[in-house]
């Protein structure tokens, strides 16, 4: 394991975060799943390229880019632990063999020069500390003129998630901290154009991508595993049980208007990022 510099969310993602995404990996990819398709698309990975997914979690879009790099291979970095037994677990269970996973923090992980043809990323790319010098490092790792297509997080107001998120607001604290850092602090395209850009990057774009996401097979149980869910989780914990029950209930009657037979669905909404790295080392 390389060293870890971004020793917070290490802690977080190697603690209840991480075991919550590992335990429900099915889950995850039944909400994150759909953006697969955008990535891959933008990513174009051919069937001999070295392919690096950052943030891999538990691995699902690491092993759908080892299928398509079939005389190639793909590496999955991330702090946590938790998941990463759980991406080598599917990996195996499904046969995928090209593939591999590391522990490490991709702000300073020593990945060899020239390393990868294409890095992708799945909302992994929300909390680096320093996010210029993780960018800088993933550009270093490509080859020349390598390609970089990631999805984070757009500024939720507008969108289904932020309409339910707005139903408990009034009980839980602000979502993100003073500094703007959390899930959405690439939310804004100009930010994200700047830092990569500080980074080397060239040619880079930000397009507006839209998918279902499923949350559950009812009400109740998109409530609870949303409940469940790290971020809304940590700030129910900080309201206290009152507000934290109240939240609950606003939660489970906003959640009554996705509801259809047998799921619970809100439409998805990210930012489809693709730049291109230096043309020479």
């Amino acid at each position: 394991m390389a060293g870890i510099v971004n020793t917070a969310q290490a802690q977080a993602w190697n603690g209840y975060e991480g075991e919550h995404w590992a335990a429900h990996y099915d889950r995850y990819d039944a909400v994150n799943g759909g953006f697969n398709k955008f990535l891959l698309e933008a990513a174009a990975i051919g069937e001999r390229d070295r392919v690096l997914d950052v943030g891999c979690g538990n691995g699902q879009l690491t092993r759908l880019a080892a299928r398509q790099a079939r005389l190639g291979s793909a590496s999955g970095v991330d702090l946590s632990g938790p998941m990463l037994a759980t991406a080598r677990a599917r990996a195996e269970a499904e046969n995928v063999r090209n593939v591999s996973f590391e522990r490490g923090d991709v702000q300073v992980y020593p990945f060899e020069e020239d390393a990868f043809d294409v890095a992708l990323s799945r909302f992994g790319i929300m909390f680096f500390g320093d996010p210029v010098a993780a960018f800088a490092n993933i550009a270093r790792a490509l080859r020349p003129a390598g390609r970089l297509a990631f999805v984070c997080m757009t500024e939720i107001a507008d969108t289904d998630l932020g309409t339910v998120f707005g139903s408990m607001a009034q009980y839980l604290p602000p979502p993100n901290g003073p500094d703007g850092s959390g899930p959405t602090s690439f939310a804004d395209p100009e930010r994200t154009r700047s830092v990569l850009a500080e980074a080397g990057f060239g040619d880079i774009t930000c397009t507006r991508v839209e998918t279902d996401q499923t949350w559950g097979r009812d009400v109740a149980d998109a409530a609870q595993f949303i409940a469940g869910w790290g971020p809304v989780k940590y700030h129910m914990d900080l309201a206290g049980p009152e507000a934290t029950t109240r939240a609950r209930d606003a939660l489970t009657a906003a959640l009554h208007a996705y509801a259809e037979p047998g799921a619970v669905r809100l439409r998805g909404v990210a930012w489809l990022v693709t730049a291109v790295a230096p043309a020479s080392s």
